[in-house]
């Protein structure tokens, strides 16, 4: 049966004019916003849900989540049995949909069962938008073999793993023709060095021109974009030269890059949170002078990044990229982006922007009609305060995605 839900008496949040509007009734009818106004016609059995001047927003997006990556160990991630990764991955997903976040676009590793399984009502947890597996060099940054090991692949077949190993123009095309194929809505690709691989310095530059040229050319053919993991100037720069539409991370960019990738229409997406994390907890984690070395270049650059891109326009969407037991730490990246970033300019990081670029535009992030029931009601305003976003949800009073209550701590 359809169930009907009118909040009244609260104050809606409008993210993408970054304000407050007033006086506004909201009906929601199975998993969509019905109507958004005063004076509605209420279907009988409607749940009225009298809000006392609380505010009523969007429901969060995460653009830069790995749900498989249940622990750090990403080869314990890649050998557990896919029923077992999946089961792990919904708890994963659960914990994200009681912060706030009722959309996740994942960068490598979940599959279209999972997807499924959250539209269907399976699990509880928030839509998901795949890629499928992340595309990767040999010994590139998805390449997690140490230098001795000579085995021929990633375990790509394996829900727990995030990357598949490709090289060469034409094994290129067919990986990405694959993705699609598997109910992937963009590709993503491992253009530079990265943090968690052995074997790859930062500043590295993976994949060639035509490789990444050919990625463009078969996501564009499916309606599709490409995205790509980059933290240098050149990388990124490189990347958006080829038609790159997302780029991931983006902690060394310089001005004239950013410029130019506003001009191009790209959306970034930092992921600050990650590098911090890191650095909190990569003693305990047994990290090596190395590693703490590669954490320390990005993340040196990442507060400089979200001046360099919000002076260029570039639009940013809100990610976080945490994995395993980093992701206590999910609702920290709103802390440090306040640092630089408005909380208007947060908000419609991680409600309006997201939804473009996960091709949900109108769909998501908004509170209107004809929209996904996808809403928080939040005690106070959190274009006042932002922290009222972090907390683990301890601020929100209710949690709806898809129609369905996953918190309501007022009724």
């Amino acid at each position: 049966m359809t169930a009907n839900y009118l909040f009244t008496g609260g104050r809606v949040l409008d993210a993408e004019a970054g304000l407050l509007r007033d006086g506004l009734d909201v009906l929601v009818s199975g998993d969509t916003i019905a109507a958004v106004g005063t004076g509605l016609s209420v279907p009988p059995g409607t749940t009225e849900m009298a809000l006392a001047g609380r505010t009523i927003m969007p429901g969060l997006i995460d653009c830069h989540v790995h749900v498989v990556a249940e622990t750090l160990d990403l080869w314990a991630n890649m050998t557990a049995p896919a029923s077992l990764s999946a089961l792990r991955s919904a708890r994963v997903m659960n914990a994200a949909l009681l912060r706030g976040f009722t959309t996740l676009r994942d960068l490598g590793g979940a599959d279209y069962g999972m997807v499924r399984a959250v539209a269907e009502g399976v699990i509880s947890g928030p839509r998901l938008v795949i890629c499928g597996k992340g595309l990767t060099t040999t010994g590139g940054h998805a390449d997690l073999r140490t230098r001795t090991d000579d085995r021929p692949g990633l375990f790509s077949d394996r829900l727990g793993s995030m990357g598949l190993i490709v090289d060469g123009v034409d094994n290129v095309r067919a990986a990405c023709r694959t993705m699609v194929k598997e109910g992937a809505t963009f590709i993503k690709v491992m253009a530079n060095g990265g943090v968690s691989s052995p074997n790859d310095p930062i500043h590295s530059i993976q994949y060639s021109r035509d490789e990444i040229a050919a990625m463009v050319e078969e996501a564009d053919n499916a309606g599709l974009y490409v995205a790509a993991h980059v933290y240098t100037d050149k990388s990124i720069r490189r990347c958006v030269e080829l038609g790159v539409h997302s780029l991931e991370h983006c902690n060394l960019i310089e001005p004239e890059t950013a410029r130019l990738a506003a001009q191009n229409g790209c959306i970034a997406v930092p992921t600050l949170v990650a590098y911090d994390a890191l650095a909190l907890e990569g003693e305990t984690l047994g990290l090596g002078a190395a590693e703490f070395a590669k954490i320390e270049t990005v993340r040196g650059g990442g507060l400089r990044s979200l001046e360099i891109m919000r002076d260029a326009g570039l639009p940013m969407a809100f990610g976080s990229d945490l994995l395993g037991e980093l992701r206590k730490y999910h609702c920290m990246e709103f802390e440090i982006l306040a640092k630089v970033l408005t909380p208007a300019d947060i908000i419609r990081s991680a409600t309006t922007i997201g939804a473009r670029l996960c091709r949900l535009e109108g769909q998501v992030g908004v509170i209107a009609q004809g929209a996904f029931a996808d809403l928080l009601v939040v005690d106070g305003d959190p274009l006042g305060d932002i922290g009222l976003l972090q907390d683990d949800g301890a601020h929100m009073s209710i949690i709806m995605n898809n129609g369905r209550v996953a918190k309501n701590c007022l009724f």
